[in-house]
Parts: structure tokens; sequence; C-alpha cells
């Protein structure tokens, strides 16, 4: 078996282009969306990602604004900040690039955010309304972009045993969530660094999602044949002399799954496109 592709730079480009049409209504109306992105430091990852952030903004008409704070800003600098992002009508949505500095209480600051301008989805209100089974609100980009590939492949996850490898905030848990809500109705098993006989789990398992950042941690006859394998790992390996880029899920899975996501090209697009999705939304509950 040579498993199919989830494409996740095409299901990204076709879920921008719908957005398109109700950036130019917003637009012709009143103002474009308005997405703010803060930096602390000069990780030079960080920059990378909000680069492409602020790609996919471009593209689709959403107004960008960056605003990058020193290496030594204190942690009252950014607190100062967000309260002003907050108090502002004319932002939309507010992103603060992981990660801070190593002094600073990113949750905390996370929490400052309105819940209503969070396009993160990580606010604890945005979070607990996922357990409460709405899904309407700011969802967390990277889950959600997983139920949209997922989606994508035409597959019913109905009662299908869905394994999620990794129990964060940001993507473990609330995909879980998302899996187990009524209408996508998996059963769903939420695996980590101390869960026993992982091979066991993933070999029982129709649907994979690994999110731990580990190369090569699942290996590659561990997927069950005609799985769907959801790799959320982005992992720089030197091979050779050279970095490349490779996921939790070892190479060569794809001769077991059915469906599996690319590394780069799947699910890092689709988070991009989420966070688009989450933007327009906000502004459209702040303008209508």
């Amino acid at each position: 078996m040579s498993a199919s592709i989830i494409d996740g730079k095409q299901l990204g480009a076709e879920i921008e282009e719908g957005l398109k049409s109700s950036v130019s209504k917003m637009t012709a109306s009143s103002r474009a969306p308005h997405l703010v992105v803060v930096i602390v430091g000069k990780d030079p990852a960080s920059f990378v990602y909000v680069r492409n952030k602020e790609k996919a903004c471009k593209r689709i008409g959403i107004r960008s604004t960056r605003y990058d704070l020193p290496e030594d800003s204190n942690h009252d600098d950014l607190i100062s900040l967000v309260r002003k992002l907050n108090d502002d009508p004319e932002v939309d949505g507010i992103l603060i690039q992981s990660p801070l500095p190593s002094d600073f209480d990113e949750i905390g600051i996370t929490e400052m955010i309105r819940p209503d301008k969070d396009v993160d989805g990580f606010h604890p209100v945005n979070l607990g309304r996922i357990v409460t089974g709405r899904t309407d609100g700011m969802l967390p980009c990277t889950p959600s972009g997983i139920m949209k590939m997922l989606e994508w492949t035409g597959e019913s996850l109905k009662g299908k045993k869905a394994l999620v490898i990794g129990r964060s905030r940001i993507v473990g848990m609330p995909a879980a969530l998302l899996l187990a809500q009524r209408g996508i109705d998996a059963t769903v098993t939420i695996s980590h660094s101390k869960s026993e006989d992982l091979e066991s789990l993933c070999r029982s398992s129709d649907i994979l999602i690994a999110a731990v950042g580990k190369p090569d941690m699942v290996r590659k006859e561990w997927v069950k044949e005609g799985a769907i394998v959801i790799d959320v790992g982005i992992n720089r390996v030197e091979v050779g002399g050279r970095i490349r880029l490779v996921g939790d899920v070892e190479e060569g899975a794809s001769e077991y799954a059915k469906w599996i996501t690319p590394v780069p090209g799947g699910v890092g697009p689709m988070t991009i496109s989420m966070l688009m999705m989450n933007t327009v939304r906000a502004a459209e509950a702040r303008m209508y």
C-alpha cells in the first residue's frame, strides 16, 4: 500500500481563497480585519513563523501589525502592550509568538488576552468551550487544522480508534476533545511520555496523530494497515552534514497508511490558514 498524501498547502490555499470574499466585503463596508503579532526577543524560528503569517495576511487582505519587543523587555512591558491591544477597537486578533523568554509567564500572558481576540485559541474560555461541545468560537489553530485535514479525506471517523500522542494544551488535548465531539464520534486515546507499550497502541489505531516533537518516535511498522496518519512534528535533524526537516513518524510509514501528511507541507500550512480563519471570525463578530 502507498498512502495518499493529505496536502496541507493545497487545502490551506483553498481555505484562504474562501476567506478572501469575506475579507473583501468587510474592507468595502468598514475596514479590513486586523491581526497583531507580538514577538519578544530574537528567536530565529519565531521570525520565520511570523513572516509566513504576514504573507498569509497579505494574500487574503488582512491588515497585519507586528510588535518586536527587545530581549531585555520585562513581563510588565508585555502586559502593558496586551492591555493596550485588548482595548483597541481596531484590533481583531492578538497573537503572542511562542516561545517567550524563560522568565515570562506564558500561560498567564495568554489568559490576559481577551477571549474574543485570542486567535490562537489558547485562552481557558476558548479551550473550555470545546469541553462543553462548542466549536463555533476561537479553536486552537493546529487541532482545528487537523480536523479539516481529516474531513478532507472523506473518511468516516465514527467509532474509529484515534490515538493522540502528546497531551499539550496547544495540540494534543484539544485535538483529542475535537475528535470526541458529537458528530465526529471517534474513540480517543491520549498517550504521552509515561504511556506503556506505545507500539501496541499505535498498531491498534485507525487514526494516528503524532504531536510530541521527537524525530521518528513512531516507527513505520507500528502504523496499522489503512490508518490515517497526521504527523504534527517538525524536527530539524542533521543527515550527512545537512539539516533536514522530519516528523515524529518515521519516513516510510506511507507503506502502511492509507492517508498521511507530509513533513513539511502538511499540518504547518493548515495551522496558518486556521489562524487566518480565526482572525476573520473575530473581525466578523466585532463588525456585524
